[in-house]
């Protein structure tokens, strides 16, 4: 008799695709994984998943899985590839110091709690500064405006969704994206569940999923949303602030009431293309509301206008009393980081000076910009890189330099799950497991959810082929350069993913043992809080209305170009993943009053590239905006990018929405 076929199972985990970290039942078949579908008991998710989710078993079975490890383009075992890795790393180090190595940590690694942890202490323990992240590409302005205003780069802002009186969404689309610095699982539901409280209003210059669904949709011109918040917070500190909380909890009211003092009805009309009417009722709506959520995306984040936008984003808050206020937003001390319990230095927001090739970028949070690291790599000062789940050639400005500087390289060492557009340069190629494959809990974004809890996931499968989960490939390669990464105690050759997640759990507001079992839904409490951020984390109890940086950048900025690139998220793609599965293409969104047909090719220029893409063309857009969604490598967005000139100087990221292009047909180009 032949042996019993395996039998189906379902094993109950949580999808670590993005920050909204949904409950699902996962199939198996012995190691094949055969459906996802929402898991009804998950407290926050009810149930419900997105088309990302449910694609994972094809994401876990890719075909072009990364099954084994690679050096120079040749498949070899393990202990050769990371042999030779630390050989080449060491000799590197002695020669040219341990800034010589740099590590790049993408979104793929914020989801992988023990690999994440481990490349960071990898990164320490060997000496090197050289450390950059996702974070400068496309968000680095809430880190920024958290520490001007606040004094800690890592205060976020979260939707009251049990009492927000208003909700006020700028250049975002949670419908797709599922929040941008807010977990937001079953958006159209909880969108629905705030209207029965308070309108929802949405700011963007395209007609979003987000938006048809809103009571309002205002569409302004590209790049000119900072003009409706200034105005907004000019009106109410004439009438309609909070006056109470400011004079307890605000510093800098006159430098802000002068700074907003040029935003007049008819100059926000006039620049936005609104109607007086439009922006009147959005005025009402505020003053009516008293307190209010309001929240920006991508549209806002990867902008020139970003800080700006984002900052009076956040006087708005704060003058109608709304920061770490009932009805209004909360701050997530989140259940494994217990920030409400600890003790804060406030920071002054100044910068520490940038790498060698480019000291007038601003270092912040520990971490170059990441439009240096082509520069440094130029320069002879990396000469090593590590990737550690990302892709720079789909996602760092200068793509044709900077896959020339990847290639120039002595060490490009990435650690993935699936071959990616950078692979193909990799030197050292690690696969690791994919979510999948590990124990998890979700340490880095523990305050992103929309609950101060947690939850735990066993592996649903172990790892296949000759894949290592990503914290033992780093275990093992500091062993060979003599470097501890593992906390003490910790023995790498009988460690389990548990025993590492044990540690991160047993600082929580339970003992480890009561995270690690909590194997469906959450441990913790649903129900938001409020006030430690005012009484732990602000200098003298007080938000620094008017950070002078800010109102310099303010005062200089230009009118928008005519026609500028904006970003969009894509439903079925996140960043790079998951692109080539399905039915999913890069379309460039535009107007049809441009003359270019549905389904033509165009071609998009800028003053530093050019890419052609298959046009799409609908009314929900404004004539003056094309967008392109980032991640893919044809069309490359980056192409249209450059680390040389178009940088914001306060926090390094390249300008990426609000771009000035130009359209015309491919074929006639």
């Amino acid at each position: 008799m032949g042996a019993a076929l395996p039998e189906a199972q379902e094993i109950h985990s949580f999808c670590r695709i993005c920050t909204a970290m949904c409950g699902i039942t996962v199939t198996v078949e012995g190691d094949r994984v055969l459906k996802v579908r929402g898991d009804d008991a998950h407290p926050l998710s009810q149930g419900y998943t997105c088309p990302k989710g449910r694609a994972l078993p094809d994401w876990h079975h890719h075909p072009h899985r990364l099954d084994r490890p690679q050096m120079d383009g040749q498949a070899v075992d393990w202990d050769r590839c990371l042999d030779d890795l630390a050989s080449r790393l060491a000799a590197i180090i002695d020669e040219s110091g341990p800034d010589a190595v740099a590590m790049y940590l993408a979104s793929g690694s914020a989801y992988d709690a023990n690999g994440r942890r481990a490349a960071e202490r990898f990164l320490g323990a060997i000496g090197s500064r050289q450390k950059y992240t996702a974070t400068t590409i496309d968000t680095p302005m809430r880190p920024l405006v958290a520490e001007l205003m606040g004094g800690w780069s890592g205060l976020t802002p979260m939707w009251d969704q049990e009492a927000a009186r208003l909700l006020l969404l700028v250049g975002t689309n949670p419908v797709v994206s599922h929040g941008h610095g807010n977990g937001i699982a079953d958006p159209i539901r909880r969108l629905r569940n705030q209207q029965e409280r308070g309108p929802v209003w949405v700011i963007d210059p395209r007609r979003t999923e987000t938006a048809r669904l809103a009571d309002r949709h205002l569409d302004p011109r590209p790049s000119t949303d900072y003009l409706i918040l200034g105005w907004l917070v000019r009106e109410l500190l004439i009438d309609g602030a909070d006056w109470a909380y400011l004079r307890e909890h605000a510093v800098g009211i006159d430098d802000l009431t002068a700074a907003v003092a040029p935003f007049t009805l008819d100059r926000t009309a006039d620049g936005t293309g609104l109607e007086a009417a439009e922006l009147l009722d959005l005025l009402a709506a505020v003053r009516t509301a008293g307190r209010l959520s309001v929240l920006s995306g991508t549209g806002v984040s990867m902008s020139r206008h970003a800080n700006v936008t984002e900052w009076l984003l956040w006087a708005l808050a704060v003058v109608t009393g709304s920061y770490d206020q009932p009805g209004g937003m909360w701050f997530n001390p989140g259940y494994l980081m217990q920030l409400d319990t600890r003790d804060w230095q406030p920071s002054d927001g100044h910068p520490e000076p940038g790498p060698a090739s480019r000291p007038e970028l601003p270092r912040r949070f520990g971490e170059y910009p990441c439009a240096a690291l082509v520069d440094e790599i130029e320069a002879g000062n990396v000469r090593a890189l590590v990737v550690v789940g990302g892709n720079p050639l789909i996602a760092f400005p200068d793509r044709d330099r900077t896959q020339a500087a990847l290639a120039s390289l002595d060490v490009l060492a990435v650690a993935d799950v699936v071959e990616t557009d950078t692979t193909e340069l990799a030197t050292h190629l690690l696969p690791v497991a994919g979510q999948l494959e590990r124990a998890d809990v979700p340490w880095m974004l523990d305050a992103y959810q929309p609950a101060i809890a947690t939850q735990f996931t066993p592996a649903v499968v172990p790892p296949g082929a000759d894949r290592r989960l990503m914290w033992q490939a780093f275990a093992e390669l500091g062993h060979r350069l003599g470097v501890g990464v593992l906390p003490r105690g910790i023995d790498p050759e009988t460690a389990t993913d548990e025993d590492l997640l044990a540690l991160i759990a047993e600082r929580g507001r339970s003992d480890a043992a009561t995270v690690l079992a909590a194997r469906r839904g959450l441990v913790g409490e649903a129900r938001p809080v409020h006030g430690w951020v005012l009484d732990r984390v602000l200098p003298d109890h007080r938000w620094r209305l008017a950070p002078k940086p800010l109102v310099e950048q303010l005062a200089d900025l230009d009118h928008p170009e005519p026609l500028v690139l904006l970003p969009r998220r894509q439903m079925r793609t996140m960043n790079g993943q998951l692109r080539d599965l399905g039915n999913v293409g890069p379309e460039v969104l535009i107007h049809p009053d441009h003359g270019i047909a549905d389904g033509q090719l165009v071609q998009v220029t800028s003053a530093h590239g050019d890419l052609v893409g298959t046009a799409r063309t609908s009314d929900e857009i404004a004539t003056g905006a094309v967008s392109i969604p980032h991640g893919w490598a044809n069309p490359n967005v980056c192409t249209l990018t450059t680390a040389e000139f178009d940088i914001d100087p306060l926090t390094g990221m390249v300008w990426q929405s609000g771009l000035p292009v130009q359209l015309s047909p491919a074929e006639s180009a």
